[in-house]
């Protein structure tokens, strides 16, 4: 049996009797092209099943209509968040997307962002806590837009779309020592992340300050990003003595909680617990999590916005955009009222 043949431009330019450019004019939406002409072209397309290749499109347009997505965890409830915010604003704009999983290794990512320029995507959008001096000179390298989406750089250089960190984790803080608790517990990433270094730790020692208690280093708990991490830290936390802790994320604030209930200790009534994401993690639980809300769906979509814009080298008024975060009122405080 004969492999069916894949149309190409020149069969569709062949069957309406013009040429490649009218042919290259029409896919790339070019208005000079007469009406019928285009019509003609549209229905041989049809017809003959032709389906441009975005790079070859590229050649002519400069674009390929293709963004590139590198994301630390394609599993991660917060991150898929995010991704879903991207390709629906990217589809509304008919951009395709390329994702990319790099679990937050560095060497990863910088390997991802050129893997992605040397295809040519018209902008990228980075994911992730950590961006380490590399993967920023190998970002500044590119001849592309890229825009951060609830990650940040160090030097608050590139355009990204967040939370006001400092001010969600202050009032976590806050809110907890209103509940009686002087040994609250910050649980973080690691602490050579800008993120956590500079505004979760910062937002952190403003609450305690503003109600008057001393920072106390032994409360301070960095961890890697998973249940069993939270396992493991919350024994610490447990001979620390600490009686809350604000938490940065959903599964790792799932572990502690299970820890404390396993050892005797109840929720909220013994320890009360914030955590950051508020993904599906936080509901499926007994009790359901506290947690910072972020808009997650609404940060991916910004962000993908955002890139659209830099793409077509327009305006953007704002590269640093801080979206509201809420407070989820749930069972692991006993008054979780910010």
């Amino acid at each position: 049996m004969q492999k069916k043949q894949t149309a190409t431009i020149y069969d569709v330019a062949s069957r309406v009797g013009v040429s490649l450019a009218t042919v290259s004019r029409v896919v790339n939406g070019n208005s000079n092209v007469r009406e019928s002409t285009k019509r003609k072209v549209l229905d041989a397309i049809e017809e003959l099943g032709y389906h441009p290749n975005a790079v070859a499109r590229g050649l002519a347009s400069k674009k390929t209509t293709t963004i590139g997505v590198v994301m630390p965890d394609v599993t991660d409830m917060y991150y898929s968040e995010l991704a879903r915010g991207i390709d629906d604003v990217a589809n509304m704009y008919h951009y395709d997307v390329l994702l990319t999983n790099t679990d937050e290794d560095p060497v990863r990512e910088t390997m991802a962002v050129n893997n992605l320029a040397s295809k040519q995507v018209d902008g990228i959008i980075f994911m992730g806590n950590e961006l380490d001096r590399e993967v920023l000179n190998t970002i500044a390298a590119v001849d592309a837009p890229v825009v951060l989406a609830g990650s940040l750089d160090e030097e608050g250089i590139l355009p990204s779309v967040n939370i006001d960190y400092v001010a969600a984790v202050k009032e976590a803080t806050e809110l907890l020592i209103r509940n009686k608790h002087d040994r609250v517990a910050l649980v973080t990433g690691p602490m050579v992340h800008a993120i956590n270094k500079h505004h979760r730790l910062v937002g952190y020692q403003a609450g305690l300050e503003a109600a008057n208690i001393a920072f106390d280093d032994s409360l301070l708990f960095a961890t890697h990003q998973d249940y069993s991490a939270g396992l493991q830290v919350a024994e610490k936390i447990f001979a620390a003595q600490a009686t809350a802790a604000v938490v940065y994320d959903d599964e790792v604030a799932l572990g502690i909680m299970n820890y404390m209930r396993d050892h005797g200790n109840s929720v909220p009534e013994d320890f009360e617990i914030i955590t950051s994401n508020d993904t599906k993690f936080a509901i499926v639980t007994r009790p359901e999590l506290t947690s910072i809300g972020q808009p997650k769906y609404d940060i991916g979509a910004v962000a993908m916005r955002m890139l659209t814009k830099l793409m077509n080298n327009e305006v953007v008024d704002d590269m640093q955009v801080q979206l509201p975060h809420t407070f989820e009122k749930r069972g692991t405080t006993i008054n979780p009222q910010p």
